[in-house]
This record gives structure tokens, sequence and C-alpha cells, in this order.
């Protein structure tokens, strides 16, 4: 069984119901549950979006209310909107579930918390009384995940079953809240962590599929006479592909860097300091974003690099699009993670302005002489890049977040000018919010690839990562060129000489563009694609998987019987 592959019926399992349990329960706790976890007596889903309410954490509606009588916790589903929906898991294979409920005690509520609740009978897996519980039916994908329903009818559990490591309820009800009030979204963070490192494993299986389709595959003629060209030598192609592979390779970085810096603020609050979870928190949802949309975008232009054979099944890229799409939606929609990011680099970029030193990656926001946000005339002003020069392409990638982090900010300002509410300021500025996270994110894989190049010591191999991370940031820089235009941090002939500067580094990355995604390692089992075969037998493949087909079974179907032959004896 592969382990925290999400996209099967026990993936939730692994991914989120055994880490939330290690994360979030006390010593006591951790010795029931975990040894059950892991034995798969307990199989676990987590319960947390209802119909009504996703990514907006504080709309949930089911209640978790606490009865010092019996020491217990009821728990509600007190509208059909309240009803959770969606947890991978859920409809027919989990026995328990981690529920996210508001906690009602001595008549007060306390927010969102955690509970263990069991739904099916340990041995004969039917619902527990009060349990209604089910699949929500078809999906555009995740067809092999029963993606549930779960509606709670005066469900009661011990006091034990709250997680309770940070938060607590005391047997008379009273509340010992946690020292953060984000320790409740540890999971999250970890799990948006994880969604960057599945964003890399997305594109670069894509990659390899239509990189190595595109060696294959001969078609056209650029010079009369000669033999076709295989694909991947248009320039045209090339262009689709190679920044998408170095995209795959940056990803892949920053995925590494997340990991690390989970594990790293985890061991800092299991010390006891906080102080780095909001970055963390920030960070985490503004890259899960960025790199969802990025790579949900970057699936279909390599699907459509393929030609016709890319909407073939065989090519595994419909498959890859259908299984990845929803991390866009998931864990976090989106819109909404980016606003969360740019809700901590407006507060950030505030205490710069009152003079606080801040500190990680937002600390560029302390460098005043930058806060310029009127562009002087581009004749007036010394070119800011060297173009060949990474260091100085990450300062201007650095500087485009900070101005486009500051009209933010001044957009609010001027909202609350004219006498706005802070919730109207906010909504009038949120296309600016998002496009100043989104800057945000940028400066920081672009810096995260740069920073990786330093720990490369094979001269060849750190040759071609500076040529990817080259082509990465130069192609980041035309496809936003009207913000570095617009800050006066290039100038419209630096614009001409990128766009030549890319053409030169696709010839360059031409050779080594096969061995780059083979480097990937990703076996034919996994990547599962007749096009992106390791050895290169497309044709041969894709006829014995298309002899293979249900259809194919029979040499004359059943539906000739059934309606071609009773029509054409009526005719």
């Amino acid at each position: 069984m592969v382990q925290g592959n999400q996209n099967e019926a026990l993936g939730l399992h692994f991914v989120m119901f055994i880490p939330t349990l290690y994360s979030q329960c006390d010593p006591q706790q951790s010795r029931k549950w975990l040894p059950l976890a892991e034995a798969f007596q307990v199989v676990g889903t987590y319960a947390q979006t209802e119909m009504g309410h996703g990514t907006h954490l504080r709309g949930l509606e089911t209640t978790a209310t606490y009865d010092p009588a019996t020491q217990e916790f009821v728990l509600n589903s007190p509208t059909v909107s309240s009803i959770k929906w969606w947890p991978g898991g859920l409809g027919k294979t989990s026995n328990h579930a981690i529920v996210l409920a508001q906690l009602y005690t001595q008549g007060n509520c306390h927010g969102l918390h955690a509970f263990i609740v069991p739904i099916r009978d340990m041995s004969t897996h039917e619902p527990l009384p009060g349990i209604v519980v089910g699949d929500i039916g078809p999906k555009f994908g995740f067809n092999e995940v029963d993606n549930g329903f779960l509606k709670l009818e005066n469900v009661r559990i011990p006091r034990e079953n709250m997680l309770m490591k940070y938060a607590k309820v005391e047997p008379d009800g009273s509340y010992l809240k946690p020292p953060s009030a984000k320790l409740t979204y540890g999971t999250m963070v970890f799990v948006r962590s994880m969604i960057v490192v599945v964003s890399a494993r997305a594109l670069a299986k894509s990659c390899t599929i239509a990189i190595r389709y595109s060696a294959v595959r001969h078609q056209s003629e650029m010079r009369p006479g000669e033999p076709e060209p295989q694909i991947i030598d248009y320039q045209t192609q090339q262009y689709k592909l190679f920044p998408l592979l170095a995209m795959a390779y940056a990803f892949n970085f920053v995925g590494q860097y997340m990991n690390q810096e989970y594990h790293r603020i985890t061991g800092d609050i299991n010390q006891g300091d906080f102080s780095e979870l909001p970055e963390l928190h920030a960070l985490s949802a503004g890259l899960k974003a960025f790199t969802t949309w990025e790579t949900n975008s970057a699936i279909e232009v390599c699907r459509m690099s393929c030609g016709g054979h890319g909407y073939s099944r065989s090519s595994a890229l419909p498959d890859i699009y259908v299984e990845f799409t929803p991390t866009c939606t998931y864990e976090g929609e989106n819109t909404v993670m980016m606003l969360q990011t740019a809700r901590y680099l407006v507060k950030s970029y505030r205490q710069a302005k009152e003079g606080q030193q801040l500190s990680g990656i937002v600390s560029y926001l302390n460098e005043a002489e930058h806060r310029r946000v009127q562009p002087q005339p581009v004749a007036a002003r010394p070119t800011v890049v060297d173009i060949n020069d990474l260091a100085s392409l990450v300062e201007v990638y650095k500087l485009r977040a900070s101005i486009l982090v500051e009209l933010a900010a001044k957009s609010i300002q001027q909202e609350l000018q004219r006498r706005k509410s802070q919730e109207d300021a906010w909504n009038n500025s949120a296309i600016d919010l998002v496009r100043a996270s989104d800057a945000h994110c940028h400066y920081v894989v672009v810096k995260l690839f740069t920073d990786k190049l330093g720990e490369v010591g094979d001269t060849a191999i750190h040759s071609v990562l500076s040529t990817m991370a080259l082509l990465y940031a130069l192609h980041g820089i035309t496809k936003n060129s009207g913000d570095f235009l617009q800050a006066g941090l290039i100038n419209p002939p630096q614009v001409l000489q990128i766009s030549g500067r890319i053409k030169e580094l696709l010839s360059q990355l031409r050779p080594n563009a096969v061995a780059l995604v083979d480097a990937f390692d990703i076996h034919d089992r996994k990547l599962n694609s007749v096009l992106g075969r390791y050895d290169g037998n497309v044709y041969e493949n894709m006829f014995e998987w298309a002899r293979r087909s249900p259809l194919n079974s029979t040499e004359v179907h059943e539906s000739f019987h059934k309606y071609l032959k009773p029509l054409r004896s009526k005719l």
C-alpha cells in the first residue's frame, strides 16, 4: 500500500487522520488511538468541510456541546448546510472521523475544535446510532475515492475524545484555551506544505510525458525534402514545455524547503516557541495557491502539446489533470489562500512602516528605500537589472513584490479615507491584494531556486540548473512584464532583450531536456503513460493499449444485435 496517496480510499487515513493524532493528542490519547490507527483497527478520515462552508472555517456549523452530567460531548448537524461533505474515505471506508465542530461549554462558544467520533461499528461496519453517512456521488475525477457525507444527530462521545494536547475541557466543563489560536490549524499547514510537493510531482510527471513524447514524435517538414524533425526541435514546442520543466524543478526545491521549515518550526512549537507560526501559516497558504494554480494550467499545456494523442487516457495526462485540479480548492480555496497571505503581508508592511524590524521571508518590507510607488520616468532612471545575473533577478522580483504589497496597502488606506469600513476597504482592494500575494510567492520561488544552486557542487549540473533558473525567472518577467515596466524595474528595450535571451536558453536546454525529465526518476509503472514510456516505444504500445480496450473483448459488440440489426431489418 502506498502511504500518503490521497487518491485512494485510505488516503486521508495516512495524510490527515494519523498526522492530526500525532500533532493534537495529549500523551494519554496518543497511547490509546495511535496503535489502533496504525494497526487499521481504527480507519479514519478528517471531517471538516460542510455542504455550506469549506474554506471559511469560522462559518462551520457542526456543534459539540459539553454535558457535565455525563462528561460527554453531544454532536449535532443543526442545519442541512452543516452536513459534513467531501471528506475522502468517509462514505464507505472509515469507521472513525476527526470531526471539526464549534465547541459549546458552560453556555459559551469557544470556536472550532477537533473530536474523534466513531461512525461505524468496529466489527459489523454498520453506521452507529445517530450517524447518517454515505457517498456523495460521481465527481469530475477521484472515482476510486468514497468522498462522503456525515449527518450527526445527538451523537454522544466521551469527554476524552476531544483532542486535548493544547485546548482542554475539564470534567466540570471549564475551558482551558490553547497558547496559540493557530495551533488547531497545524494539520492544515502540514497538508498545504505537502500540496506544494504534490504540485511539483504532478508537474514533473506531465513534463516527463510531454518532453519524452516530443522527442519520439516526428512531424511536418522544417526543410523541404529532409526527414520530418522531432517536434521537440520546434521552437514553439520548446517555448511551451521548457519553462514548465524549469518550474517543475523550482517547485521541487520549494517543496523541500517547505518540508524542512514545517519540521523546524514544529520543533520550535514543541519547545513552546510560537513566534514563527504566523509566517509559516501565511507562506504555506500562499505557496499552496501559487503552485497549484501554476501546475493546473501547466498540465493542460503539456496535454495539448502532445496533440490528439494527449487527449487519450493512454497518455495519462487526462487522469493527472482530473486528480490534480481539486488541489486548487481543497485545503483552502486558492483565492482565499492568497488573501490570507495578503493579510500577513499588509500587517508586516504596516509594522515595518512603524519602524519594527521584520525577520524571515518578509524582511524585504523593511527596506525603506524601495518604498516608491510612483515610478520615475524610465529614461531618468538607471537600468536596475542585469538579465544574465540571477542575484539581480531575485532583487527585481523582491522589488516587484515590495511595490505591489505597498500598492495594496495604500489602496486599503485610500478606501478608508473615503469613509469605507475596514471590511469594505479590504474587499475593494482584493484584486490588488491577490496580486501582491502572487508577487510575494513568485519572489520566494525564484529566490529558493537561486539559493539551491549554492548547494550544487558539480559544475555541469550547476550549469544546467542555472540555465533553468534563469529561464524560469526571465519567463516570469515576460508573463508579468506590465508589473516590472510599471514599477520601472525594467525598460522596454530590456523586454525585447529578455525575449531574445529566452530563445537562447531554450536552445541551450534542448540537448539536456530528456535527461532532465529522466532525472525525476519516475518509474513507468508510476507514470502509467504510453506516450511517456522510458524506452520510447510509443506507437507499438499504443496499438496494444487500444487492443486491450473492454470494447474490443468481442469482435461483434452486443449493441449490433440489440440495436443496429433490428434497425436495419425495419428499413
